[in-house]
Formats: structure tokens, C-alpha cells, sequence
């Protein structure tokens, strides 16, 4: 996506979700609601849901390239141009596509429910003892997906793009990442020299991004992730360290680093196990001072970014207002959310 694009329709989420913590704040609910909206790819046809962009760009003979936001109470398809209608029907068209795969169900409406309530294979139906020819056909492209994206490599244009230098833990290839989890937690001795002489000591914010179980993530959408929470740190005026790439790194690799560099918040940008429905599917953690000896329960996630869970762009900017919030209360994790309440 274009980084300006992605730098105004950051701008606007991050206006948009101050708005909504501002309005929060003057009429508190018991029945509180995420200031983010994310895409809902389980809802049924029947639901008003935006399954297109967050965002459209209209041109004006006055400003190019305004950002207008849909009001979600009043999205239907009749308030769409005729170009968004035309997607919206091709995306109701391959919907319907997913049909049950069961001659002669018992309950025909209940099981085409569950379909559309779950990406998981259901419903799929049998040839006589064996899965269908198709079905077959698509779980092995889709395994096949899966092995890719966990020996495959983050392509260095993408790096380069995003001026991430790259650096290594203690893994030397694949097949022991995969049997030694503890090598991927722990930076190599040349990496920890590199970061040194590279990185800026006691940052604010350190963005560091790895592949972990998944290189396709990283490719898929890391980009517009990280442009966004960039533009999202920016706008709130924080001092963010200069962001690398770690090759075969492990959640608890941002441990070495609060060794190394003492930041405040660690956001550490990492590619999830792939499944057998997606395979580029990536992780956001964040972390209140790490250090070694730190517990799981003082981290935080925002998992399931991708085009078919959290929209990336949005990911970026919400991670961006977590940011905000894990030092305005100096915690994270369960710390955070005790200290909240």
C-alpha cells in the first residue's frame, strides 16, 4: 500500500479512536465496547458488516484524496457506488460458493449456519470412504502453505524497504528452530554487538520484527502494519528507537533486547504457527520493560492480523494507542489490566 495512504488513514483511525476514548470518558457505559471495529469474517450474509475497505479514498476538485470513513449503523448495499456494490456482489457470489458438501442433510438451514459462522471445514461431505476430490485437493494446497511459510525466508527487498538491518539468535537453521525453542529466545553474540553499535540506547519505544513460524506473515503484511503503528507513535509524539529485523527469533527474544537497549515499551511484530485455513496470519506483542525472568502473563497480544482477521493498517493504529496506554500505567499484561480496574 502506498505509505501515504497508509500515513492518512493512520492519522484518521488514530483521530477516530481518541474521539471514541474522549467520548467513553464523559458517558462511561457498563456495556463498553472496542473503540476498533474489526472485520468479522464469520458473520453471516444476513449481518450489516463492512467486508470491504475500513476506508475509501473520494477525490474532491478542492483536496485529492480525502479518507471517509463508512458509518457502520448505516452501511447497507444500498449506500454503496456502483464500483463497491459490484465487489460487494462478487464477494456475496464466492460466499455462496461455500456450500455444503452433504447430499440430503437432516437440517439443511442449521448446517448452512454453521458454515457461515466458521472458516473450519465442516459440512464437507465424503466420496464413499475418502474426501472429495476437491476438498482433498485443497487441504494439501493449504498444508502446502503451511510448510512454506515455516521454512520459507523473509524476502531482503521488503527489509530494505523498511530499512530494518537484520540480525540472528542463536539459530542456525530451520530443523533446529523448529526442536530447539530456547536457541530462538536468545540473540547470537554478533547480533547483540550489531544492535549495540546500530541501535539507540533507553528509547522510548524499541519496533523490533521477526519471522518466526511464519516468513509469509512477515511478506503478507508487515508493511502496512508497521508504517501505521509508525505513524500512530508519531502522532503521539514518542521517541522510537531504530526498529531491526531478528531471523528465526522467538517471542521471548524482546527479553534480550530490554537487556540490551532498556526501552520502555518493546513491540515485537511476529509471524503466527500457521493453520490449515491461513498461513500468512501475523502477531503484535508488547511488553512493559522486558528483562530476563519475566513471566508470559506480562506480555500482551494482538494476534490474527491479516486481510481475513484484523485489518493491517487498523492493527498498526490500535497497537499504536496500546502503546499510549501501557505508559500511562507503566504495566502490562495481567499488571495492566489489575491496574485499570
Amino acid at each position: 500500500m502506498n505509505p501515504e495512504l497508509i500515513e492518512k488513514i493512520t492519522r484518521s483511525i488514530v483521530e477516530k479512536l481518541e474521539k471514541q476514548s474522549c467520548f467513553e470518558q464523559s458517558f462511561p457505559t457498563d456495556d463498553r465496547q472496542s473503540s476498533v471495529t474489526f472485520w468479522d469474517h464469520t458473520s453471516s450474509a444476513n449481518k450489516k458488516v463492512i467486508n470491504g475497505p475500513l476506508a475509501e479514498v473520494v477525490e474532491d476538485d478542492s483536496v485529492k484524496e480525502l479518507i471517509k470513513f463508512p458509518n457502520i449503523q448505516e452501511n447497507n448495499l444500498t449506500s454503496l457506488p456502483e464500483s463497491k456494490m459490484a465487489i460487494q456482489q462478487e464477494e456475496d457470489i464466492e460466499s455462496k460458493q461455500q456450500v455444503s458438501g452433504i447430499k440430503n442433510p437432516v437440517n439443511q438451514e442449521e448446517l448452512d449456519t454453521l458454515i457461515q459462522k466458521t472458516p473450519a471445514r465442516i459440512g464437507i461431505g465424503r466420496a464413499g470412504l475418502r474426501p472429495r476430490t476437491e476438498t482433498w485437493l485443497k487441504f494439501r494446497y493449504d498444508h502446502a502453505a503451511a510448510v512454506d511459510a515455516v521454512y520459507g525466508n523473509v524476502n531482503d527487498d521488503l527489509l530494505k524497504r523498511l530499512n530494518l538491518f537484520k540480525v540472528n539468535t542463536q539459530v542456525k537453521d530451520k530443523e533446529v528452530y523448529i526442536r530447539r525453542p530456547d536457541y530462538g529466545r536468545k540473540l547470537s553474540d554478533e547480533a547483540k554487538k550489531c544492535i549495540q553499535e546500530k541501535c539507540t540506547k533507553s528509547p522510548t519505544v524499541q519496533i523490533i520484527v521477526s519471522d518466526g513460524l511464519s516468513s509469509k506473515a512477515i511478506e503478507e503484511n508487515v508493511e502496512d502494519v508497521y508504517l501505521s503503528l509508525q505513524q500512530s507513535l508519531k502522532s503521539a509524539d514518542l521517541d522510537v528507537g531504530i526498529p531491526f529485523y531478528i531471523e528465526k527469533g522467538r517471542v521471548a527474544v524482546m527479553d534480550d533486547i530490554g537487556e540490551l537497549l532498556t526501552p520502555k515499551v518493546v513491540v515485537l511484530l511476529i509471524g503466527e504457527r500457521p493453520g490449515l485455513i491461513s498461513a500468512e496470519s501475523l502477531s503484535a506483542y508488547l511488553c512493559y520493560e522486558p528483562r530476563k525472568g519475566m513471566i508470559e502473563a506480562e506480555r500482551m497480544v494482538v494476534s490474527n492480523i491479516h486481510k481475513g482477521g484484523i485489518p493491517p493498517v487498523e492493527a498498526g493504529a490500535y497497537l499504536g494507542t496500546l502503546v499510549q496506554k501501557i505508559l500511562k500505567y507503566e504495566a502490562s499484561g495481567v499488571s495492566l489490566v489489575q491496574k485499570e480496574q
